[in-house]
């Protein structure tokens, strides 16, 4: 069966509602301004929606490169896209055990976030100093074993706030079978934007990306470096915020591995030079590892 992207999605702001694409340009870093902004707490540490569901209602938009921030209940926020000085002042950022830099974008936006996640934070953006690469051994073991697949394919992939890799991909198919088994237990239909992936494929089997080395869609290759571990923001419903014990308990029962509760991949990109775009319908060739 052919396999095609169903839906692309990004978020720029880290831990915040997501944008869909019919098409989108692809750097090494992801979609286009993926988790390119973070929001810290009053101690710098970066918030997401395991401690602040309420960061799903936070809805990014772009109003040609300004950001703008809206919530229920607020007056929209805009946040120039334009700094100052090619050097903003650096503000150390640790992700999990990943140190890099961004640079705060004001009092303005930190006063709006902090009035509606009803906690001081501010906002920080990807600085352009910054280079934080994704995981060296992950990607060094994808090199060695798909030497033949993509030989020279790059060991360093700068990228901004997501958790750990640039890209996100999931399976339609999974999902699906996901929901199968939800319904067999009296519960309700969970949409792919609890897992907040990047790419969306279709065409395959369920959980057959587990088995999938790479994904080619024209000159660029996505290596499927890492299958993604899930925290418990599956169980929050993007459009309320609030929480529940599924689809989480459910998953657990059935893709519970020595890495943990598993759904989608990790991935990184080759021969996304400048112009290259990828779109919702477009074919994809699947690679299977050894």
């Amino acid at each position: 069966m052919t396999v095609t992207i169903l839906s692309l999605h990004s978020y720029p702001v880290k831990s915040c509602a997501g944008i869909d694409h019919t098409q989108s340009s692809v750097s090494q870093g992801g979609l286009f301004r993926d988790r390119q902004w973070v929001i810290v707490d009053g101690q710098g540490v970066f918030m997401t929606q395991r401690q602040h569901a309420r960061m799903a209602l936070i809805r990014p938009a772009f109003s040609g490169d300004d950001l703008v921030l809206s919530a229920p209940g607020m007056s929209p926020q805009t946040v120039r896209w334009l700094i100052d000085t090619d050097e903003p002042a650096q503000v150390p950022v640790r992700i999990w055990r990943s140190d890099t830099l961004g640079f705060d974008e004001g009092d303005g936006v930190a006063g709006w976030l902090s009035d509606f996640l009803r906690t001081p934070c501010r906002l920080l953006r990807v600085h352009p100093l910054a280079a934080r690469i994704a995981s060296p051994d992950h990607v060094h073991r994808w090199r060695l074993d798909n030497y033949d697949l993509v030989p020279g394919f790059p060991e360093r992939h700068r990228f901004g706030f997501a958790d750990g890799f640039p890209f996100l991909l999931a399976n339609q198919a999974s999902l699906d079978e996901l929901n199968q088994q939800l319904a067999a237990k009296g519960e309700p239909p969970v949409p792919m934007n609890r897992f907040r992936p990047n790419i969306v494929l279709q065409g395959l089997e369920p959980y057959e990306e587990d088995y999938l080395s790479a994904v080619r869609a024209g000159p660029m290759t996505l290596a499927l470096v890492k299958r993604c571990a899930r925290c418990p923001i599956p169980n929050i419903d993007q459009a309320t915020a609030e929480s529940r014990s599924e689809p989480g308990l459910t998953l657990a029962q059935h893709r519970q591995f020595e890495e943990g509760v598993l759904f989608g991949v990790n991935a990184v990109v080759a021969g996304a030079n400048p112009g290259s775009r990828l779109s919702v319908g477009e074919e994809v060739v699947p690679e299977y590892g050894v």
